[in-house]
Protein backbone atom coordinates (compact mmCIF):
# COMPACT_ATOMS: atom_id res chain seq x y z
CA UNK A 1 0.00 0.00 0.00
CA UNK A 2 1.14 3.67 -0.73
CA UNK A 3 0.89 5.18 3.15
CA UNK A 4 1.24 8.75 3.28
CA UNK A 5 1.90 9.87 7.21
CA UNK A 6 1.72 13.34 8.36
CA UNK A 7 3.79 14.09 11.80
CA UNK A 8 6.39 11.59 10.48
CA UNK A 9 9.10 13.17 12.90
CA UNK A 10 7.40 12.86 16.04
CA UNK A 11 7.62 10.10 18.84
CA UNK A 12 4.49 7.72 17.43
CA UNK A 13 5.95 8.76 13.50
CA UNK A 14 9.44 7.19 14.12
CA UNK A 15 8.18 4.02 14.99
CA UNK A 16 5.28 4.03 12.25
CA UNK A 17 8.31 4.21 10.09
CA UNK A 18 9.94 1.30 11.24
CA UNK A 19 7.43 -0.96 11.32
CA UNK A 20 6.03 0.20 8.16
CA UNK A 21 8.90 0.29 5.71
CA UNK A 22 9.40 -2.67 4.79
CA UNK A 23 6.50 -3.88 2.54
CA UNK A 24 5.19 -0.27 2.17
CA UNK A 25 5.47 2.42 -0.03
CA UNK A 26 5.57 5.61 2.89
CA UNK A 27 5.16 9.34 1.92
CA UNK A 28 6.82 11.21 5.12
CA UNK A 29 5.17 14.53 5.70
CA UNK A 30 6.00 17.27 8.59
CA UNK A 31 4.50 20.48 9.29
CA UNK A 32 7.09 22.02 6.90
CA UNK A 33 6.08 19.78 3.91
CA UNK A 34 2.48 19.23 4.66
CA UNK A 35 0.42 22.51 6.74
CA UNK A 36 -2.71 20.47 7.66
CA UNK A 37 -3.95 23.44 8.49
CA UNK A 38 -4.32 24.42 5.05
CA UNK A 39 -7.31 23.08 3.53
CA UNK A 40 -6.37 23.80 -0.04
CA UNK A 41 -2.81 22.69 0.09
CA UNK A 42 -4.36 19.23 1.72
CA UNK A 43 -6.47 18.62 -0.97
CA UNK A 44 -4.14 19.30 -3.50
CA UNK A 45 -1.40 17.58 -1.92
CA UNK A 46 -3.11 14.48 -1.17
CA UNK A 47 -5.06 14.73 -4.53
CA UNK A 48 -1.90 14.57 -6.13
CA UNK A 49 -0.53 11.55 -4.64
CA UNK A 50 -3.67 9.61 -3.79
CA UNK A 51 -2.40 7.17 -1.09
CA UNK A 52 -4.24 4.11 0.38
CA UNK A 53 -4.31 5.32 3.74
CA UNK A 54 -3.36 8.37 5.57
CA UNK A 55 -2.38 8.23 9.48
CA UNK A 56 -2.27 11.08 11.20
CA UNK A 57 0.18 11.30 13.77
CA UNK A 58 0.46 14.94 13.95
CA UNK A 59 -0.92 16.84 16.67
CA UNK A 60 -0.33 19.66 18.98
CA UNK A 61 -0.40 17.41 21.71
CA UNK A 62 1.42 20.29 24.70
CA UNK A 63 -2.17 19.96 26.82
CA UNK A 64 -0.85 22.73 28.67
CA UNK A 65 -0.06 24.75 25.57
CA UNK A 66 -3.41 23.84 23.87
CA UNK A 67 -4.65 26.26 27.40
CA UNK A 68 -2.56 29.38 26.37
CA UNK A 69 -2.91 29.10 22.31
CA UNK A 70 -6.85 28.11 21.97
CA UNK A 71 -6.92 29.07 18.33
CA UNK A 72 -3.57 27.01 17.70
CA UNK A 73 -5.29 23.98 18.99
CA UNK A 74 -8.60 24.18 17.64
CA UNK A 75 -6.75 24.65 13.85
CA UNK A 76 -4.16 21.58 14.27
CA UNK A 77 -6.36 19.46 16.50
CA UNK A 78 -9.76 20.02 15.25
CA UNK A 79 -9.71 21.60 11.91
CA UNK A 80 -6.19 20.09 10.52
CA UNK A 81 -8.00 16.75 10.96
CA UNK A 82 -11.31 17.65 9.01
CA UNK A 83 -8.73 18.93 5.96
CA UNK A 84 -7.69 15.48 5.99
CA UNK A 85 -10.96 13.53 5.97
CA UNK A 86 -11.60 15.70 3.14
CA UNK A 87 -9.03 14.68 1.42
CA UNK A 88 -9.54 11.23 2.27
CA UNK A 89 -12.71 11.27 0.90
CA UNK A 90 -11.73 13.31 -2.15
CA UNK A 91 -9.23 10.41 -3.49
CA UNK A 92 -11.48 7.58 -1.64
CA UNK A 93 -8.58 6.34 1.02
CA UNK A 94 -8.66 5.12 4.72
CA UNK A 95 -7.82 7.59 7.53
CA UNK A 96 -6.30 6.60 10.39
CA UNK A 97 -6.14 9.55 13.05
CA UNK A 98 -4.51 9.24 16.22
CA UNK A 99 -6.92 10.39 19.43
CA UNK A 100 -6.72 10.38 23.04
CA UNK A 101 -8.20 9.21 26.25
CA UNK A 102 -8.69 12.59 27.05
CA UNK A 103 -12.07 13.40 25.14
CA UNK A 104 -13.40 11.90 28.47
CA UNK A 105 -14.24 13.31 31.57
CA UNK A 106 -12.23 11.38 34.51
CA UNK A 107 -15.49 10.25 36.25
CA UNK A 108 -15.38 6.57 35.31
CA UNK A 109 -14.48 3.77 37.90
CA UNK A 110 -13.66 1.23 35.30
CA UNK A 111 -12.31 0.85 32.31
CA UNK A 112 -13.87 2.96 29.29
CA UNK A 113 -15.33 1.36 25.95
CA UNK A 114 -15.27 2.90 22.88
CA UNK A 115 -18.80 4.08 22.96
CA UNK A 116 -18.34 5.61 26.99
CA UNK A 117 -19.61 8.66 27.73
CA UNK A 118 -17.23 11.39 26.28
CA UNK A 119 -16.96 14.81 27.95
CA UNK A 120 -13.78 16.57 27.44
CA UNK A 121 -12.43 19.07 30.38
CA UNK A 122 -9.55 20.62 28.73
CA UNK A 123 -8.92 22.49 25.25
CA UNK A 124 -6.51 19.71 24.37
CA UNK A 125 -9.17 16.79 24.87
CA UNK A 126 -12.22 19.09 23.18
CA UNK A 127 -9.83 19.87 19.83
CA UNK A 128 -9.37 16.17 19.73
CA UNK A 129 -13.13 15.56 20.30
CA UNK A 130 -13.64 18.20 17.04
CA UNK A 131 -11.60 15.98 14.75
CA UNK A 132 -13.35 12.67 15.73
CA UNK A 133 -16.92 14.02 14.82
CA UNK A 134 -15.53 15.66 11.71
CA UNK A 135 -14.54 12.08 10.48
CA UNK A 136 -16.94 10.64 11.77
CA UNK A 137 -19.33 12.91 9.56
CA UNK A 138 -17.49 12.95 6.21
CA UNK A 139 -15.71 9.45 5.78
CA UNK A 140 -16.74 6.15 6.44
CA UNK A 141 -13.77 4.08 6.07
CA UNK A 142 -11.54 5.56 8.87
CA UNK A 143 -10.07 4.05 12.10
CA UNK A 144 -9.89 6.53 15.02
CA UNK A 145 -7.40 5.18 17.01
CA UNK A 146 -7.19 6.52 21.19
CA UNK A 147 -4.97 5.61 22.90
CA UNK A 148 -2.93 7.01 26.27
CA UNK A 149 0.06 8.45 27.94
CA UNK A 150 2.60 7.45 25.17
CA UNK A 151 6.14 7.43 25.66
CA UNK A 152 9.15 6.19 23.13
CA UNK A 153 12.62 6.32 21.99
CA UNK A 154 11.95 9.75 20.19
CA UNK A 155 10.79 13.01 21.97
CA UNK A 156 9.96 14.19 25.44
CA UNK A 157 7.68 11.71 27.90
CA UNK A 158 7.31 10.85 31.01
CA UNK A 159 9.48 8.00 31.36
CA UNK A 160 12.38 9.87 29.80
CA UNK A 161 11.41 13.08 32.15
CA UNK A 162 11.83 10.71 34.99
CA UNK A 163 14.96 8.88 34.46
CA UNK A 164 16.70 12.27 33.42
CA UNK A 165 15.19 14.20 37.01
CA UNK A 166 16.98 11.19 38.91
CA UNK A 167 20.51 11.83 37.91
CA UNK A 168 20.48 15.01 40.10
CA UNK A 169 17.28 13.98 42.37
CA UNK A 170 16.80 11.83 45.69
CA UNK A 171 13.01 12.33 45.97
CA UNK A 172 10.90 13.24 43.50
CA UNK A 173 6.82 14.56 43.33
CA UNK A 174 4.47 12.84 41.41
CA UNK A 175 0.49 12.98 41.16
CA UNK A 176 -0.83 9.70 42.75
CA UNK A 177 -5.18 10.67 41.73
CA UNK A 178 -4.80 10.16 37.76
CA UNK A 179 -4.88 6.56 36.39
CA UNK A 180 -4.33 5.79 33.00
CA UNK A 181 -2.44 2.71 31.09
CA UNK A 182 1.15 3.73 29.86
CA UNK A 183 1.35 3.09 26.18
CA UNK A 184 4.77 2.39 24.16
CA UNK A 185 4.77 3.82 21.12
CA UNK A 186 6.47 0.75 18.94
CA UNK A 187 3.84 -1.26 20.61
CA UNK A 188 0.78 0.82 19.41
CA UNK A 189 2.74 1.19 15.72
CA UNK A 190 2.76 -2.25 15.04
CA UNK A 191 -1.01 -2.65 16.44
CA UNK A 192 -2.00 0.06 13.70
CA UNK A 193 0.39 -1.88 11.12
CA UNK A 194 -2.21 -4.38 11.98
CA UNK A 195 -5.23 -2.73 11.90
CA UNK A 196 -4.96 -0.62 8.67
CA UNK A 197 -4.69 -4.78 6.32
CA UNK A 198 -8.49 -4.84 7.81
CA UNK A 199 -11.44 -3.14 6.70
CA UNK A 200 -12.56 -3.11 10.62
CA UNK A 201 -13.64 0.92 10.15
CA UNK A 202 -14.53 2.59 13.38
CA UNK A 203 -13.46 3.74 16.93
CA UNK A 204 -10.72 2.01 18.75
CA UNK A 205 -8.99 1.83 22.13
CA UNK A 206 -5.78 0.56 21.57
CA UNK A 207 -3.45 1.07 24.92
CA UNK A 208 -1.00 -1.78 26.49
CA UNK A 209 -2.66 -3.68 28.79
CA UNK A 210 -2.84 -3.36 33.09
CA UNK A 211 -3.22 0.39 34.70
CA UNK A 212 -1.16 2.49 36.82
CA UNK A 213 -1.26 5.78 38.67
CA UNK A 214 1.65 8.45 37.66
CA UNK A 215 2.84 8.03 40.69
CA UNK A 216 2.55 3.93 40.54
CA UNK A 217 4.68 4.05 37.10
CA UNK A 218 7.26 6.49 38.23
CA UNK A 219 8.23 3.88 41.49
CA UNK A 220 8.11 1.14 38.67
CA UNK A 221 10.51 2.73 36.34
CA UNK A 222 12.76 3.50 39.33
CA UNK A 223 12.71 -0.38 40.19
CA UNK A 224 13.68 -1.19 36.91
CA UNK A 225 16.26 1.25 36.37
CA UNK A 226 17.61 0.41 40.05
CA UNK A 227 17.68 4.46 40.43
CA UNK A 228 16.92 4.88 44.48
CA UNK A 229 14.59 7.89 43.86
CA UNK A 230 11.78 8.61 46.85
CA UNK A 231 8.48 9.15 45.14
CA UNK A 232 6.33 11.30 46.89
CA UNK A 233 2.94 10.97 46.02
CA UNK A 234 0.89 14.59 45.42
CA UNK A 235 -2.70 15.46 44.40
CA UNK A 236 -3.60 16.75 40.69
CA UNK A 237 -4.75 19.81 42.81
CA UNK A 238 -1.65 20.54 44.76
CA UNK A 239 0.60 20.04 41.53
CA UNK A 240 -1.00 23.00 39.79
CA UNK A 241 -1.08 22.85 35.73
CA UNK A 242 -3.19 25.25 33.24
CA UNK A 243 -4.95 22.23 31.92
CA UNK A 244 -7.26 19.75 34.08
CA UNK A 245 -6.22 16.51 33.38
CA UNK A 246 -8.95 13.42 33.94
CA UNK A 247 -8.37 11.31 37.06
CA UNK A 248 -9.32 8.00 35.67
CA UNK A 249 -8.99 7.24 31.96
CA UNK A 250 -8.16 3.49 31.49
CA UNK A 251 -9.42 2.54 27.79
CA UNK A 252 -11.02 -1.10 27.72
CA UNK A 253 -9.38 -2.30 24.14
CA UNK A 254 -13.00 -3.62 23.85
CA UNK A 255 -13.55 -3.40 19.74
CA UNK A 256 -9.92 -4.28 19.59
CA UNK A 257 -10.03 -7.55 20.87
CA UNK A 258 -13.86 -8.11 19.69
CA UNK A 259 -12.70 -8.06 16.34
CA UNK A 260 -9.88 -10.85 17.19
CA UNK A 261 -6.56 -9.04 17.79
CA UNK A 262 -4.46 -10.24 20.40
CA UNK A 263 -3.70 -7.47 23.74
CA UNK A 264 -1.36 -5.42 23.49
CA UNK A 265 1.37 -6.72 26.91
CA UNK A 266 1.20 -5.10 30.16
CA UNK A 267 2.75 -1.79 30.50
CA UNK A 268 5.16 -3.17 32.66
CA UNK A 269 6.51 -5.44 30.14
CA UNK A 270 6.87 -2.40 27.55
CA UNK A 271 8.52 -0.67 30.31
CA UNK A 272 11.38 -2.94 30.59
CA UNK A 273 12.33 -2.99 26.74
CA UNK A 274 12.33 0.85 26.72
CA UNK A 275 14.28 1.07 30.03
CA UNK A 276 16.98 -1.87 28.54
CA UNK A 277 16.85 0.32 24.71
CA UNK A 278 18.09 3.50 26.35
CA UNK A 279 20.43 2.24 29.22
Amino acid sequence: MKILITGSNGMLGHDLIEVLKNSHELILTTSKTLDITDEQHVLDFIGQLKPDVVINAAAYTDVDGCEQNQELAYAVNGEGVKNLALASRQVDCALVHISTDYVFDGSATEPIAEDGEIGPISVYGKSKLKAEQAIQEILDKFYIVRTAWLYGINGKNFPKTMLELAENHSQITVVYDEVGTPTYTPDLADAISNLIETDYYGIYHITNSDYCSWCEFARYIFEIAEKDVKVIPVTASEFARPAPRPSYSVLKNKNWIDKGFKPLRSYKEAIKEYIELIK
